[in-house]
């Protein structure tokens, strides 16, 4: 995985094979990120990547300058690589790690908002789940007003229907939907 632009573009991150992840393709996130600048001033913003894995997103944003980021993940290897990382890039008091399960944290009550929400579940997450992890981060206050929520998710999966539906895209086979 690499760092596609910011202050840090360039930098490679390589994470341990034992750990379980599937990162966003570099083409998939450097697709995402150009409709986000497009929309958004990065150093003005405060972002939420649930199911962060080993960072990609996290970091991305970090090195477009997003002054505060706070990134989910249930896997103890995932925060411990993305704790460390940060902290080797200077960037541990900008990314705030947090092991917990994306969707039981998103369906509670917010005690914090943010401008755009990124979640990238596992592409075997059942698809009720999908639901609860949509209708926690809508209904429960994560999300600024104005702000966007992105969801990557596999293709038989479609929110088009949903009334806060803003936009899909896709890029090889990884699907984004976004929501306002």
């Amino acid at each position: 995985m690499r760092i596609i632009s910011g202050t840090l573009k360039g930098k490679r991150i390589t994470a341990p094979n034992n750990l379980p992840v599937r990162p966003t393709t570099d083409f998939a996130k450097e697709a995402l990120f150009n409709i986000l600048n497009n929309e958004w001033y990065f150093d003005e913003i405060a972002v939420l990547d649930l199911f962060s894995g080993i960072g990609s997103i996290s970091l991305e944003f970090a090195s477009r300058g997003a002054k505060k980021i706070t990134s989910v993940d249930n896997f103890v290897g995932c925060i411990k690589f993305l704790d460390d990382t940060a902290k080797k890039l200077n960037l541990d008091h900008i990314i705030d790690t947090q092991k917990a399960d994306a969707i039981k944290y998103v369906n509670k009550k917010a005690s914090k908002s943010y401008d755009i929400v990124f979640a990238d579940p596992p592409y075997d997450l059942p698809e009720e789940d999908y639901q609860k992890l949509l209708n926690g981060v809508l209904e429960n206050e994560w999300l600024e007003k104005g702000g966007n929520f992105v969801l990557e998710h596999p293709s038989h999966i479609q929110f088009e229907d949903h009334p806060r539906f803003v936009q899909h895209k896709k890029y090889g086979n990884v699907h984004f939907t976004f929501f306002e």
